[in-house]
């Protein structure tokens, strides 16, 4: 039985390493973020190093997370980040080309701030993903208050503008491995996975939420 066991770890061990290998996914570190249009209130809050990850020869995406992200808590059941404050803001994110967030909805290129939420557990989001813990997007120049957490129905109303639709525009977060970090990697959903170390009023955290890849329908 351990046998049968083992090799199908091996086997999705494998297949995890194939699909990273065919992607040529890589994370390098990059300084602070300079670009036009960010409200300077956010881009003091942001630490002096980012991450550029790129997909294959192609940049997929950049991530400044915040310089020290303030610790908060939660009791909802099925979240992991269970110490992040609920509609705080977590960093910022930029696409150089258009994309789709985790429900498959459109993002445009551009800049956006990341702030954390559990979904609810209604059943329009049952089963979405195998914990409750969500970056929502929200355009740059709409979130001014790094300081504030952000209401649920608020934040969903401002998100929804990432997407162009009614619902949010959300990025799931992922299990923290044990393994280094900052790193990409791909799930056996074949999401692409970040992960990386944040700063927070308690200490050091892993992080890692999925910024390529869907739920599954």
């Amino acid at each position: 039985m351990w046998r049968r066991t083992l090799g199908a770890g091996l086997l999705t061990l494998l297949v995890s390493l194939a699909a990273m290998a065919a992607q040529g996914a890589k994370v390098e570190s990059t300084g602070p973020l300079a670009a036009d249009g960010v409200p300077e209130t956010v881009r003091k809050a942001l630490a002096s190093n980012g991450y550029r990850v790129s997909l294959g020869s192609d940049l997929f995406c950049e991530v400044w997370f915040r310089a020290t992200i303030p610790t908060g808590k939660t009791d909802a059941t099925g979240a992991v980040y269970t110490t992040l404050p609920e509609g705080g803001l977590i960093g910022v994110i930029r696409f150089p080309k258009a994309t789709n967030d985790f429900r498959g909805q459109s993002v445009a290129a551009g800049l956006y701030t990341l702030r954390y939420e559990v979904h609810p557990t209604d059943g329009n989001h049952m089963g979405i993903s195998p914990i409750r813990d969500f970056l929502l997007l929200v355009p740059v120049a709409a979130d001014t208050n790094p300081d504030a957490p952000i209401k649920f129905e608020e934040l969903v109303k401002l998100s929804a503008k990432a997407a162009g639709t009614n619902h949010p525009a959300a990025l799931s977060m992922a299990t923290p491995g044990a393994g280094a970090a900052p790193s990409v990697t791909t799930d056996e959903h074949n999401h692409t996975v970040f992960a990386a170390k944040v700063k927070t009023a308690a200490g050091e955290t892993p992080i890692a939420f999925i910024v390529k890849g869907q739920a599954e329908q």
